[in-house]
């Protein structure tokens, strides 16, 4: 826990004035708020002893009553102001910690946390613990201050009778630390159950059109009420015990002040009010509230820092994590052309994974050349390429790019020189000229318009009434598969990459179209190794060389002359698709 609070306090840098003083102007109106019962009291024996009254006396206790009123108001504001700009501050600095942190993460390190449950991290547990840091830094030190100042000066006023207060304090601290180890395990597994409930909102939200299609909305719904029922009754669960602390406390608080009245009355009359008087009493009485309203404070906060302790737990998870993927000390900064080198490499996704998704690749791709890699669902045609921007790293052997290994690079450097259009292509809200400038942030409309015509673009961008300037919906919804891909594959050219990677991205292109993307890189990019992930044999027969994986394999490598007359997967494949069209 000493661990988790230090790591989260990294995140008051620049609040740490506003962190100082909430706490500071809170001491103080602590401090005021136990000098104006003592002075109530000293009043109130005046009225009560002196043989005669005197109205500058009473003034001045008046005026002095006022002036601890205005100065209690006043450090209370203040201490709630700067308790708003602390708590704030600490929550925007966790975030933009959490969300670079995530930014830092190998392909490796999503997998482990899922994108659910990040979102989770980042929003819900951030306001939790913000929640409990705006606690501790005011109610967490106002309850225990007014306690230790309630109680010196309960015994100054009431002597030995303040010792009932005291005798409740490990009762009800004893009473807490039983509810606590209730209610933690089931908060635990509460917050897992969070993650599941926004990975079914994500997912129907991503979905809704394949939703909606097959008409599948109760079965959603169902299965959202599923999720959100299992997170309610975990809750629930908690709650129940947490309600357990008030009657805890209105207990301890009712029992406390009978025995005060009970020994107070008892002491004022058998001594005639010489002992202790009428005054003495009110103080003690006002201490007593003081006391115990603290301790329910504290208490609140007990709920409050239970709950929160999970997410904190949660958040510094994601903060200690390592990326799998780093930067090496020396990095290499140019990589010099696009050759390709796989070398005894194998591949897992996880170190607890059985099986390899790649096993004992070598493979040789020269500057400029164009490879197709044609294999079935599940034969790792993805982890092969991914692996050639260092999305993950190879489990055994060496990837090299321009005759260097990958993990020797400078990550920026190495993904600059190597574009990948990938299967699920995605557009970002905005343009379509700032969708293109992802590829390069200064390029000019010219080159915009260059790299669409690569790409088959323009033909359909020209024809928007906003042209390159058409605003594109999140994900691109407002323009259609074909046309998404394309806009992705002029992105990545703009990059002016050494490598280019197509995985599988143009699949919802026409042949026609297709054919005319890869005669413009022939022609336009030609010293660019480009490689083409394909279902369509269409696709890569024209490639230099074809790849054909199977079961994380290379099963072939050859022209496509070469395959159909030494490869069966590729002659299966090719004359299915053949057959197929022949049908059509």
């Amino acid at each position: 826990m000493i661990g988790m609070l230090k790591r989260l306090s990294k995140c008051i840098k620049g609040y740490g004035k506003e962190t100082f003083f909430s706490p500071f102007f809170i001491a103080l109106e602590v401090i005021i708020e136990c000098i104006i019962p003592y002075v109530t009291a000293e009043l109130v024996n005046y009225l009560k002893n002196a043989p005669v009254l005197e109205m500058a006396t009473i003034a001045k206790y008046g005026i002095l009553l006022v002036v601890l009123a205005i100065a209690s108001l006043s450090c209370g504001v203040l201490s709630g102001w700067f308790c708003a700009t602390a708590s704030c501050g600490f929550a925007k600095n966790l975030r933009h910690d959490l969300y670079y942190k995530v930014q830092d993460y190998s392909f490796a390190n999503i997998d482990k946390f899922s994108t659910s449950s990040l979102v989770t991290r980042l929003t819900t547990d951030v306001t939790n613990v913000q929640q409990a840091f705006m606690m501790l830094i005011r109610i967490a030190i106002r309850a225990p201050f007014m306690l230790i100042f309630a109680l010196v000066m309960a015994f100054i006023m009431g002597g030995a009778l303040a010792c009932i207060y005291v005798a409740l304090v490990p009762v009800l601290g004893l009473a807490l630390f039983f509810i606590a180890r209730k209610v933690m395990p089931i908060f635990k597994g509460a917050f897992r159950k969070y993650d599941t409930l926004n990975e079914s909102v994500q997912e129907n939200i991503e979905g809704i059109r394949v939703v909606k299609s097959f008409v599948r909305e109760d079965f959603e719904t169902e299965k959202f009420k599923k999720a959100s029922g299992d997170l309610a009754k975990d809750f629930e669960r908690a709650e129940k015990i947490l309600a357990l602390n008030n009657p805890f406390m209105q207990i301890a608080i009712n029992t406390s002040m009978v025995c005060v009245c009970l020994f107070a009355s008892h002491l004022i009359i058998s001594t005639g009010g010489k002992a202790f008087d009428i005054g003495n009493y009110s103080g003690l009485l006002t201490y007593g509230i003081q006391i115990l309203s603290n301790c329910m404070m504290l208490s609140m906060v007990f709920v409050t820092m239970t709950m929160s302790m999970e997410s904190a737990r949660r958040i510094v998870e994601v903060l200690d994590e390592e990326s799998t993927i780093k930067n090496p000390e020396n990095p290499v900064m140019t990589v010099e052309n696009g050759d390709i080198t796989f070398e005894n490499v194998s591949f897992k996704y996880s170190e607890k994974a059985e099986k390899n998704a790649l096993s004992d690749i070598n493979l040789r791709i020269r500057s400029g050349e164009t490879i197709g890699i044609i294999g079935g669902t599940g034969s790792s045609k993805s982890s092969l390429i991914q692996m050639i921007s260092r999305l993950y790293d190879a489990t055994e052997g060496t990837v090299k790019v321009g005759g260097v290994d990958v993990r020797d690079y400078d990550l920026e450097t190495l993904r600059n020189e190597v574009a990948v259009v990938l299967q699920k292509n995605v557009l970002f809200s905005g343009t379509i000229k700032e969708n293109l400038r992802w590829g390069d942030p200064n390029a000019s409309d010219e080159e915009l318009v260059r790299v669409c015509k690569l790409a088959c673009a323009d033909e359909f961008v020209s024809q928007f009434p906003n042209g390159y300037d058409t605003y594109i919906e999140r994900g691109g919804t407002n323009v259609s598969g074909g046309q998404k891909q394309r806009l992705c594959i002029a992105r990545a050219l703009l990059k002016k990459p050494k490598i280019l990677i197509l995985d599988d991205s143009t699949s919802a292109v026409d042949t026609k179209t297709d054919a005319m993307i890869r005669r413009a890189f022939r022609e336009e990019i030609p010293g660019t190794t480009k490689i083409i992930i394909a279902q369509r044999i269409s696709s890569v027969e024209d490639a230099d060389r074809i790849i054909v994986l199977e079961g994380g394999r290379i099963d072939g490598i050859g022209s496509h002359a070469e395959l159909l007359g030494t490869n069966a997967i590729y002659r299966e494949v090719y004359e299915s698709q053949v057959k197929g069209g022949s049908e059509e």
